[in-house]
């Protein structure tokens, strides 16, 4: 087990800050890394050594550093923040001289969709349509060549869909069904790849620690089938929503990205070398990629990203042998526990839950 402390950089966030509570509470010495100090309200209510620096600053972040034994990354931001931490990290852990970083990537680096089959074994592709993705494919990769020219060791962690108290997949579904913006593509009956925040907890922690992960990449997920329907019924429940009166929309309401928009007009604008029939293809797709017209005042339209879209019609359930096998990891708490942490959260933090918790 991991003797010294392990610094967690990106504290304030989601994972970050619950990663923070878990390590302290069981008696793990810790060290919360943060950008600024308008972030330090979370990490600052217990008795630690909480270290002020970027992750794009190596000499603030290899002072913070000093003295760990591990590093997590728990970085997040838009997508040059993704990739533009990673080397500074890397160099910065390695002049600390921390043994082994732990990167939170996602298992989106395979797809909001991935095809069956698909594994940590499988290609990463850099030409998604989601920026997001590319981003954190290009974190990973990046990283995998600064340990190729360092020192510190580096694990791969790729979490599925993480809820939980604080969550974005909760508090913004709870948000999204009080003002009636949410909605169920396909019916909601694509897969999930769920996992809930203390497993992933846990997952870090076994990352830390086991022997011969250096290098490698772990997918970590519920070994339950979870459905989107499924994560959605119990925040419906408790804000005395019937899930079964959520919009059912087809996958193709969602809205483009703007990379496609972007495409579009670019061809559209050659349209007039092109023969009619050409033409008249991209008139349709134009209009199709045109941002949909404002909804009537006090009716909010539900928006449908690709991203949601994806999500919703996903059909492979990402697999976490390997983690189960390398890394002796194993997700503890069941999904419908962790559906009642959350839903006592969202009590906890103000939303107005009259159902069952």
């Amino acid at each position: 087990m991991t003797a010294g402390p392990i610094a967690v950089i990106g504290a304030n966030g989601f994972i970050g800050n619950r990663l923070v509570e878990v390590l302290h509470l069981t008696g793990r010495p810790v060290v919360p890394v943060v950008r600024r100090a308008s972030a330090l309200a979370l990490p600052g209510r217990f008795d630690l050594d909480v270290r002020l620096a970027d992750a794009r600053d190596e000499q603030a972040l290899t002072a913070a550093l000093a003295g760990c034994e591990v590093a997590v990354t728990a970085v997040a931001g838009d997508t040059d923040t993704l990739v533009g931490t990673v080397e500074p990290t890397y160099r910065a852990a390695d002049r600390a001289g921390v043994r082994r970083l732990v990167h939170l990537s996602t298992a989106s680096v395979h797809g909001q969709a991935p095809p069956p089959g698909t594994d940590e074994r499988s290609p990463l592709s850099v030409r998604q349509p989601i920026a997001y993705n590319n981003a954190k494919v290009r974190a990973e990769q990046r990283l995998l060549e600064c340990r190729g020219r360092g020192r510190t060791e580096v694990v791969l962690l790729r979490p599925g869909i993480v809820h939980g108290p604080r969550s974005q997949w909760i508090g913004g579904l709870a948000d999204a069904v009080l003002d009636g913006t949410a909605v169920l593509v396909e019916g909601g009956r694509g897969i999930c790849n769920a996992v809930y925040v203390d497993d992933v907890v846990g997952a870090v922690v076994a990352a830390a620690d086991a022997p011969g992960a250096d290098g490698e990449a772990f997918l970590v997920g519920a070994d339950e089938l979870v459905t989107w329907r499924d994560l959605a019924e119990p925040v419906c429940r408790a804000l005395g929503v019937d899930v079964d009166d959520l919009p059912l929309l087809p996958f193709g309401a969602a809205e483009p990205t703007s990379r496609w928009r972007d495409r579009v007009a670019a061809l559209a604008g050659l349209r007039r070398h092109l023969p009619a029939p050409v033409r008249a293809g991209l008139g349709a797709a134009r209009r199709a990629a045109r941002p949909p017209a404002a909804p009537a005042a006090g009716h909010p339209a539900p928006r449908v990203t690709l991203e949601t879209a994806l999500l919703h019609t996903c059909r492979w359930q990402l697999p976490s042998h390997k983690a189960h096998r390398m890394l002796g990891w194993r997700p503890l708490v069941p999904f419908e526990q962790a559906c009642r942490h959350s839903v006592s959260w969202l009590a906890f933090a103000g939303y107005p839950v009259v159902g069952e918790r």
